[in-house]
C-alpha cells in the first residue's frame, strides 16, 4: 500500500472503481436467469428481442421535393361556389349531429318552448253577485286561504237582482254568494225565487248591511247556509265556506297553529304542547298535537307518552298513510286531544322532504278541527313550506338581541310570503330573568311593528315541576300567569269570546242576600 504525503489533498486522487464482482450462479433466485452481458456487447436491437416488430415497423421514407409535390389536397371554394350554395343557416349547427352536449340542449330548449297547458278547473265553483268592489275583494281573497284549496271563484257585479237574471237561464254551481242591499222585508222572498231557480243542491250564503237577528233567523230557516254582516272579514266568509262541506268526500281541514322559536331554548314546545291541552281542555275542541322536532322532540315526554309508531314512521313512507295506519299512529291523550309524537332517538337520519311532509300533513288536518304544529329549531324547505300554509304562525322570542334578530327575519318572510294571511303572533318568554339584559318589550315589539300577543314572565320552578312531572301549568298552578296567559292565548287564535269571569264565592253569597 503507498502512502501519501500528509499534506495531500484526498479529492486530487484519481477514481478507480472496484473490480466487478463475478457473476453468481447460485446467487439469481431464477435458475433460467443469463448472466449480464459485458459492458463491451453491442446495444440489442428491437427485432432481436422482439421478432414480429421486425414485421410491422414501417420503413421512414426520406423528405423530398418530389415526394411533397405528389400530396394532392381539395381546392378552397371559390367566393362564387359559396354563393351558389347558399347563405349559412343560422338555425342549423353542423356540431349538433356529432356533439351530445348540443344535443341536450336542443332538447331542452324543446321541451321550454312547448306550451303549457291550463290546469283543469276544480269541479266544485262558487259564483258571487256583488254590490260592491270590496265585497268582490273578499271573496277572492276567501278563495285563496288554503282551506279552499280545489274551489274556484267567479265574481260579477249586480247583487241579488243580477244572480236571478243569470239564473233564470244558465245552471247553478253547487255554492252562490250574493250581496243585498234589501230591506229585511223584502230579502227573504228574493231569496226564495233564487233557491226556486238553483234547487235545493245550491247553497246560498247572503252578504248583507242589515243588523237584525230576526232576518238571520227568518234565512236560516229558509234554507240560507250563513248571512254575513259586510264589511266581513275574509276568515268569516272562508268558515262559512268550509262548514258546508262542499266536497262531502272530503272532510273540512283543521286550522294549523304552527309555534315556532326564533332560537333553541325560548320555550317554544313548551308553549305548544300547553297551547294543545288548553285547547282541548278548556276550549273543548278536538285538538292535535304534532312534534316535527324528530331528534329531540319532547312531546312524548310532557304527556307522559311512549308511541311505538312515530311521526317519523308517516314521513318516510306517506303513500301507506291511510286511515287505519293513522289511528294506530295517533296517541289519544284525552277525549280530545291527540299526540303524533316523535320519535326523539338518533339511531337514524331524519331528513325530512318537503313532498312527504305536504302528504302527510293533508291525511292529519281532518283528524282534528285544531292542528298544533311544534316546529323544530332547524331550518329547511319544508319548516318553510309548513309557516307559509299555516293559518296562524306564533313566534316565541325571549328578550335578546339573537332572538330579536331571528324573529324579525321570521315575521318579514311571513309578511312578504303570505300577504293575503293572518299576521304572525309574538309570544315574549321568560321576561325578567335575574342577571340577564334584556330589550325592553316595547322596544323589542317597535323593532318589530308588531304588538305581543302574550308576555310571560320567568317561572323556572313552575315550568320545571310541569315538565318533571308530565303535567301541564294549568293543570299543577291554573291560577298562575303562564296558565292564564296560554289560556288567553288560545281564546284569541280560536277567535272566540272566552267566558264571563266568574265571582268570587264569597261574593257572590254577598250579592245574592241583598
Amino acid at each position: 500500500m503507498t502512502s501519501r504525503p500528509a499534506d495531500a489533498n484526498p479529492l486530487d486522487d484519481e477514481f478507480v472503481p472496484p473490480p466487478a464482482a463475478p457473476w453468481d450462479e447460485a446467487f439469481d433466485h431464477k435458475a433460467e436467469s443469463a448472466p449480464p452481458p459485458p459492458a463491451s456487447a453491442p446495444s440489442p436491437r428491437l427485432e432481436d428481442v422482439f421478432p414480429a416488430a421486425a414485421e410491422t415497423e414501417p420503413e421512414l421514407e426520406a423528405w423530398s421535393a418530389e415526394a411533397d409535390a405528389a400530396w394532392e389536397f381539395d381546392a378552397a371554394p371559390t367566393d362564387a361556389e359559396i354563393e351558389a350554395a347558399g347563405s349559412w343557416d343560422d338555425a342549423f349547427d353542423p356540431y349538433d349531429s356529432t356533439n351530445p352536449v348540443g344535443d341536450l340542449i336542443a332538447d331542452v330548449e324543446q321541451v321550454m318552448a312547448a306550451p303549457i297547458e291550463p290546469e283543469a278547473a276544480p269541479d266544485v265553483s262558487i259564483h258571487a253577485f256583488c254590490l260592491h268592489a270590496s265585497s268582490g275583494d273578499l271573496v277572492e281573497a276567501a278563495v285563496g286561504d288554503r282551506r279552499l284549496h280545489g274551489l274556484a271563484a267567479h265574481v260579477r257585479m249586480g247583487g241579488l237582482a243580477a244572480a236571478l237574471e243569470h239564473y233564470a237561464e244558465q245552471a247553478p254551481p253547487s255554492l252562490i254568494v250574493v250581496e243585498s242591499s234589501e230591506t229585511p222585508d223584502r230579502l227573504p222572498g228574493m231569496i226564495e225565487e233564487l233557491q226556486r231557480l238553483c234547487g235545493s243542491t245550491t247553497r246560498i250564503i247572503v252578504l248583507g248591511e242589515t243588523n237584525d237577528i230576526g232576518l238571520f233567523r227568518q234565512l236560516t230557516r229558509q234554507g240560507v247556509a250563513d248571512y254575513l254582516l259586510t264589511p266581513a272579514a275574509p276568515s268569516a266568509l272562508v268558515e262559512a265556506i268550509v262548514e258546508l262541506r262542499l266536497d262531502r268526500a272530503q272532510a273540512p281541514a283543521g286550522r294549523q297553529v304552527a309555534f315556532v322559536g326564533a332560537r333553541g331554548g325560548v320555550g317554544a314546545s313548551t308553549l305548544a304542547h300547553n297551547f294543545a291541552y288548553v285547547m282541548a281542555e278548556r276550549l273543548q275542541a278536538d285538538a292535535l298535537l304534532a312534534d316535527f322536532d324528530l331528534a329531540f322532540g319532547t312531546a312524548g315526554l310532557d304527556f307522559d307518552q311512549d308511541p311505538i309508531q312515530s311521526l317519523a314512521d308517516a314521513l318516510s313512507a306517506p303513500e301507506k298513510l291511510d286511515a287505519p295506519a293513522l289511528e294506530q299512529m295517533l296517541i289519544r291523550c284525552s277525549d280530545r286531544l291527540s299526540l303524533f309524537a316523535a320519535p326523539a332517538r338518533l339511531d337514524q337520519d331524519y331528513d325530512i322532504d318537503a313532498a312527504a311532509f305536504g302528504a302527510v300533513l293533508g291525511k292529519v288536518r281532518t283528524e282534528a278541527s285544531v292542528i298544533i304544529l311544534d316546529m323544530p329549531n332547524a331550518w329547511s324547505a319544508w319548516k318553510r313550506q309548513a309557516l307559509i300554509g299555516a293559518d296562524e304562525v306564533v313566534v316565541v322570542a325571549t328578550p335578546d338581541l339573537t332572538a330579536l334578530r331571528n324573529a324579525k327575519n321570521l315575521v318579514d318572510l311571513l309578511r312578504q310570503s303570505r300577504p293575503r294571511a293572518l299576521q304572525p303572533r309574538l309570544v315574549l318568554n321568560q321576561v325578567g330573568m335575574p342577571g340577564r339584559p334584556e330589550i325592553p318589550t316595547k322596544d323589542f315589539c317597535e323593532a318589530l311593528g308588531m304588538k305581543a300577543s302574550l308576555v310571560l314572565p320567568f317561572e323556572p320552578r313552575l315550568f320545571g315541576d310541569a315538565a318533571n312531572n308530565s303535567r301541564m301549568v294549568s293543570q299543577i298552578a291554573p291560577d298562575s300567569k303562564a296558565a292564564r296567559g296560554v289560556e288567553q292565548l288560545a281564546w284569541t287564535l280560536s277567535r272566540r269570546d272566552p267566558p264571563p269571569a266568574q265571582k268570587p264565592a264569597f261574593l257572590a253569597s254577598l250579592l245574592k242576600r241583598r
